[in-house]
């Protein structure tokens, strides 16, 4: 999968936002303003936001990623070359997480 496809996944999701907030080539996907999804600058990896920290370590222990570089222990970067199913599965999960704990108000404003 490339970044082009991570891209394409994470703009299907309704209200989601696209930036490169520190510059250098970033894809960073947010919805309500909250980040959901990145691919660094320079690795071939998309950060995605996983349900707790033990959920992290667990894909981590797996094998299935590493830990993400500059974020919370809870979120985790998944090769690029990683199956489509399961990458596409990671970012909707960690649009859900994110877009769950928006405020009720931002969340009715989500097209």
């Amino acid at each position: 999968m490339s970044r082009d496809s991570v891209n394409r996944i994470c703009a299907a999701l309704p209200g989601t936002e696209h930036s490169d907030p520190w510059g250098g080539g970033h894809d960073c996907w947010k919805v309500g303003g909250k980040m959901f999804a990145v691919t660094g600058a320079v690795n071939d990896s998309v950060s995605v936001k996983t349900d707790d920290v033990e959920t992290a370590e667990m894909l981590i222990e797996a094998g299935v990623a590493e830990p993400a570089r500059y974020l919370h222990r809870s979120w985790v970067a998944l090769p690029l070359d990683s199956p489509e199913d399961e990458l596409r599965h990671r970012i909707e999960a960690s649009y859900r997480i994110i877009y769950n704990n928006l405020p009720k108000k931002i969340q009715g404003g989500i097209e």
